[in-house]
């Protein structure tokens, strides 16, 4: 294309580079940017303190009243439901670094592994979020909460049982790590999930769930 002044062609060029250098559209917020975004909203209005005990994970972390079943401890509880290890992983810049916990108490998994994750890659994932806590938090305790056995996800339990074999040997490469096994108190005595600690749904834990698992948690914490 040519033209008396030369004029078109350059506009063309220019109008080419600029589609060439226009930014990509922005990527999706992750799923849980917004419940993130609550939690350093409420920070900002109510900073918590350094050196507490973060519960961190998933829905069994949101669902638990840490101040009532903690009383002599003081604790932050930064669970947001549905989430897996990857999750914890993706926003540990922000909601578990900045309050330089002096332990951390950490539940996931147990989405991971619905969601088809293998007992390894519950594993690897799990090692990735200690890595990047530690690199940045180096003398912060983390303990480990077993994958729960439940109702709903009992066929699953092979793969959970699996993984959490494979977190507790972890544990033991480092004395900044500890696992806790509450699976005896969540099992019956007819070995299968104990109805009587789920609600309905056969997958979150009631207040008498939280009430045996705290005793467990409590014993973990208060060893030296």
């Amino acid at each position: 294309m040519r033209s008396l002044d030369g004029r078109v062609p350059l506009l063309a060029a220019l109008v080419g580079s600029v589609a060439l250098s226009a930014p990509a559209a922005d990527a999706p917020a992750h799923r849980f940017e917004e419940a993130v975004r609550r939690f350093e909203e409420k920070d900002k209005a109510d900073p918590p303190p350094r050196g507490a005990i973060l519960f961190m994970g998933s829905s069994t972390i949101v669902g638990w009243d840490t101040r009532k079943h903690f009383p002599a401890r003081v604790t932050i509880n930064r669970g947001f439901g549905g989430s897996t290890i990857a999750d914890s992983l993706h926003f540990a810049d922000r909601i578990t670094i900045p309050y330089a916990p002096k332990t951390i108490v950490f539940y996931a998994g147990d989405n991971d592994i619905a969601k088809k994750a293998t007992p390894a890659q519950v594993l690897a994932d799990y090692q990735a979020y200690v890595k990047k806590v530690h690199a940045a938090l180096p003398e912060t305790r983390i303990y480990y909460i077993a994958i729960k056995p439940s109702i709903r996800r009992w066929e699953l339990w092979p793969a959970m049982r699996e993984a959490n074999a494979l977190i507790e040997t972890y544990c033991k490469t480092d004395k900044r790590l500890g696992y806790i096994d509450i699976v005896p108190v969540t099992l019956g005595a007819d070995g299968t999930p104990d109805p009587a600690i789920f609600k309905q749904d056969g997958l979150h834990l009631n207040e008498d769930g939280y009430t045996r698992w705290s005793g467990v948690v409590e014993k973990a914490l208060a060893r030296p």
